[in-house]
């Protein structure tokens, strides 16, 4: 006899886990399926948290060796990739295990293998030893994440052609890298490499990086970037890319025609990702996907059919770990007849380079398109105290909000935390607050943070420090 679930979550990432637990926590009898071995999605074991820590690698080394400049003398600052990476793998090791205490913690019961529907209720799991385990379940929610996308008849190989997976660990810093895409995921991972001393070009087919963010902050981000030391080609097309041994050959053609070859050790590829939808039969229990392979949800997350629900990566919205977090909490509390909330208006989006790039609710070119009329306040972090004494000067702070109501619409950072800076704004602008609310609250003196207080001061063009 098949053990019987309330609910079950295939897919143990950011939103599967969090999913699990929540239910588990309202009294729902839970087992989550993971096809990797161990949990926490992409984003834990080789996206988000991985890449954070070589980020911040790496960005201690590039920082120790111009320590001198601030009148710290060290000598022979050396580079240990091998323990660098082992640092790394510590660290996604850690988490991992701390998710699975978590499970046991909220007995939510974990099966290890690949998932898929047998029927609407009942789901086959297939273990590494290739031993098959049936399971029953009222409810079932798809959270089986995205992976990686190449270019059409590239092939990833992870060791000269790679995916954000290979670019987190390659055995020896590349001599040249070729990043191809101009998003997130290319300028992070191509901000590791440069620092830690790969000669870096991004090849962006737009003719700006980080498409969809404030493009005030695109054109202030290239400059800090190209200072570093990264070369950009923007308005530059891919044609092909030859693999030959332990090398590659990059073929593009630039916004004037102009045809440039990239030789290079290494190609990482960040053009996108797509649904993780396949292998779960889905087509068998008639669930509906869009023409991108997204399953097809309601407000409530709810698939065509009754039983069934998606989020995270399967579904429509921005592919970022905390959003399905979000999603992932919000279902569990309407499957337990609960009101669960998800204010897709108000999800941040975050760069971690260095400076790092943060951003919430509208662009710019948003707003005009959608023909709203706002205010902008804008302040330096050259004029803000802390940034002055420790010499993280560069970039700003944008508030935009209602011409006529004063309610912040949006905000975007590029300076010191700015992940962390961004959730002030985050928690503003759910409770509806006006720059002015903002501006009124009192910051601590000396913080990064004050910058925030003085762009919203700068909507109505009254800031003191500028």
């Amino acid at each position: 006899m098949s053990e019987k679930f309330q609910a079950v979550v295939i897919g143990g990432g950011p939103g599967g886990y969090v999913c699990a637990i929540r239910l588990a926590q309202l009294g729902i009898k839970t087992a989550c399926i993971e096809s990797r071995g161990t949990l926490g999605g992409t984003c834990l074991n080789v996206g988000c948290i991985p890449s954070k820590s070589l980020l911040n690698l790496s960005e201690n080394y590039f920082r120790a060796k111009n320590f001198s400049n601030l009148g710290i003398e060290i000598q022979k600052i050396k580079l240990n990739l091998k323990k660098m990476m082992q640092n790394k793998d510590q660290a996604v090791n850690t988490l991992t295990k701390g998710i699975e205490f978590l499970f046991k913690k909220n007995k939510v019961t974990y099966y290890k293998g690949i998932a898929s529907f047998k029927s609407v209720n009942q789901i086959s799991i297939v273990d590494d030893k290739n031993k098959k385990t049936v399971i029953e379940t009222d409810k079932t929610i798809i959270s089986t994440g995205s992976e990686a996308v190449s270019l059409p008849g590239i092939k990833f190989d992870e060791k000269v052609i790679i995916s954000s997976t290979g670019a987190l660990s390659l055995n020896s810093v590349p001599k040249k890298m070729v990043v191809v895409g101009g998003g997130y995921i290319g300028l992070e991972m191509g901000s590791v490499w440069s620092r830690l001393g790969a000669e870096v070009h991004v090849i962006e087919f737009l003719d700006h990086i980080i498409p969809g963010m404030d493009k005030g902050i695109s054109k202030e981000f290239i400059k800090i970037l190209e200072k570093q030391g990264i070369n950009f080609h923007l308005e530059t097309k891919v044609n092909s890319i030859k693999k030959n041994n332990n090398s590659a050959n990059v073929l593009t053609t630039s916004k004037n025609g102009k045809k440039i070859n990239f030789d290079c050790d290494v190609v990482l590829i960040s053009v996108g990702r797509k649904p993780n939808t396949k292998n779960l039969n889905l087509e068998s229990i008639g669930v509906l996907l869009d023409n991108k392979k997204r399953i097809e949800v309601n407000n409530n997350f709810q698939t065509n059919v009754d039983s069934i629900y998606a989020i995270g990566d399967v579904i429509k919205g921005p592919m970022l770990a905390h959003k399905a977090e979000e999603e992932g909490i919000a279902i569990a509390e309407l499957i337990a007849g609960q009101s669960g909330h998800v204010n897709y208006d108000i999800i941040p989006g975050v760069i971690y380079t260095f400076p790092e790039v943060a951003s919430i609710g509208k662009t710019e070119e948003q707003l005009k398109d959608l023909n709203i009329k706002y205010k902008i306040g804008k302040f330096t972090f050259m004029a803000n105290s802390r940034a002055k004494a420790i010499n993280e000067t560069e970039g700003f702070v944008k508030i935009l909000a209602d011409e006529k109501t004063d309610k912040v619409l949006g905000a975007h950072i590029i300076g010191p935390n700015a992940g962390e800076m961004i959730a002030e704004i985050a928690i503003a602008m759910e409770f509806g607050a006006s720059s002015e609310d903002i501006a009124r609250t009192c910051h601590a003196h000396p913080t990064f943070s004050e910058a925030i207080k003085e762009a919203a001061l700068s909507v109505e063009k009254r800031q003191i420090h500028s």
